[in-house]
């Protein structure tokens, strides 16, 4: 089974939420998970064979959350030699906003600027559509789980 990081990004909770509930339903298939938050980029690569789950909202006009924001400074400052890392990402947002799901969209492109290699598609989830963001996310990390066992 995989270990796996989670780092999260959240101004209001839903994140929080979202990666709570992922991460108890990686553990009940046996995966091994360690939520971030905040993350530390340092902490986070210390684990070279962990596969990397990023669950933000996005703030502001854009803005990955306050907590989130050392960590993105981070990857694209130091710009690390992530191609042994493999990832995926969950972004929280409105589509009613031109910026929906950017701090997601952002963090998506900041890794794989580094090398690292996405595991399936992003997931955005329109918080305005589900109101339990926790369901979007259950139904689409089950499918997500098949491609790193």
């Amino acid at each position: 089974m995989a270990k796996l990081n989670l780092v999260v990004g959240s101004m209001l909770g839903a994140a929080e939420y979202v990666a709570d509930h992922v991460a108890n339903l990686l553990e009940q298939a046996g995966h091994q998970t360690k939520i971030h938050n905040p993350a530390s980029l340092a902490e986070v690569l210390s684990e070279p064979d962990a596969i990397l789950l990023v669950v933000t909202s996005t703030h502001g006009a854009g803005d990955v959350p306050d907590n989130l924001q050392r960590f993105a400074q981070d990857l694209a400052e130091q710009y690390p030699d992530l191609k042994s890392l493999k990832y995926g990402v969950i972004g929280l947002g409105d589509r009613s906003y031109d910026t929906f799901c950017q701090g997601g969209r952002t963090l998506d492109q900041l890794l794989a600027n580094c090398g690292a290699s996405r595991i399936g598609d992003r997931l955005d989830i329109d918080v305005t559509q589900h109101e339990i963001p926790e369901d979007a996310a259950e139904a689409w990390i089950h499918d997500w789980m098949t491609m790193i066992a």
